[in-house]
């Protein structure tokens, strides 16, 4: 019976060492305005990609235009406060998580990395 305490209270040492292993790893990113984001950190972390796709479905195919999950309402909030973007840089907040997970963004090959408000800035 102790050893399986000794056991059972090094496995919870060992998961609670590597969840804060875990949280050092993730990449230091601008998150330009940041703030409350429209879903839960975590959540979007895993499912961003889902909301982009079903968004970009419910655009292209049907007409309809939701501002909470649009790709412009990210940028819009997470574009850096010094360049604009959401690429361009290690730490930018889009280029910089996909590149820690190895994932290529293609999204800004059609659609433009910049915050809208200070594009129009610039003409």
């Amino acid at each position: 019976m102790s050893r399986l305490i000794a056991l059972l209270a090094m496995l919870f040492c060992l998961s609670a060492f590597a969840g804060a292993a875990e949280s050092l790893l993730v990449p230091k990113l601008d998150i330009g305005k940041g703030g409350q984001c429209v879903e839960d950190t975590q959540w979007m972390r895993k499912n961003h990609m889902h909301l982009l796709i079903q968004q970009r479905d419910e655009t292209v195919h049907k007409g309809m235009r939701d501002e909470k999950h649009s790709l412009k309402n990210c940028i819009e909030c997470h574009a850096s406060l010094r360049d604009n973007s959401v690429i361009g840089r290690d730490d930018s907040f889009c280029q910089g998580c996909h590149r820690y997970e190895a994932v290529k963004i293609d999204c800004f090959e059609c659609h433009s990395s910049k915050r809208k408000s200070a594009w129009a800035q610039s003409k």
